[in-house]
């Protein structure tokens, strides 16, 4: 199973694809996660990502694509994965659809998460509470926020006309297991 999930930060995403990456035996692979490991490889490319990671920059697409692309054609993810925070702006999808078919790597279901923003500031909050996040506090939800709507959500447009069939979006302010029996559904006509 191949898949790639939308949604707003605290829009549960990362709780769903933790949840399924155990129930279908794919890696979840969120960005920062994938960043935190190309970290591990001391390589020139994991040096220069050091560096940027450490001023507190963004990492830039020419470094971020790469890192990404070259997880999925690895072999933890032959048998599938779970792509949660990537693609995140117009640059990064564009690179991921022509990788996607230069690859010939067929996603199975791209789900885009939907809540409003009160709920998801709240579901911040309270994860900040129980994490201790220092990324959850309410300005930097805002600015993470208005980042998502402007430059992440309009990609799942991209992705509903691109891949016509295997693009839904989820009421992601339904119980967490509500969400996952849905998306099992799914995955059951995928």
């Amino acid at each position: 199973m191949k898949l790639i999930l939308f949604g707003p930060p605290g829009s549960g995403k990362g709780t769903q694809a933790s949840l399924l990456a155990k129930k279908i035996n794919v890696p979840h692979l969120s960005t920062g996660d994938i960043l935190r490991l190309k970290l591990k490889d001391k390589d020139e490319l994991a040096n220069e990502l050091s560096k940027i990671m450490s001023s507190g920059n963004l990492v830039p697409d020419s470094i971020l694509n790469p890192i990404v692309t070259e997880k999925l054609l690895s072999s933890e993810c032959k048998n599938g994965f779970i792509l949660d925070g990537y693609p995140r702006n117009k640059s990064q999808s564009d690179f991921l659809i022509d990788f996607l078919q230069k690859n010939k790597i067929d996603l199975d279901l791209i789900i885009d998460f939907k809540a409003d923003t009160e709920t998801i500031k709240n579901r911040i909050i309270e994860r900040s509470k129980i994490e201790n996040r220092s990324d959850d506090n309410l300005d930097v939800i805002k600015t993470r926020l208005e980042k998502y709507y402007t430059e992440t959500q309009p990609l799942a447009g991209i992705f509903r006309v691109e891949f016509k069939g295997k693009f839904f979006e989820i009421n992601a302010m339904q119980d967490i297991s509500k969400i996952e029996s849905e998306i099992e559904n799914r995955l059951k006509n995928a």
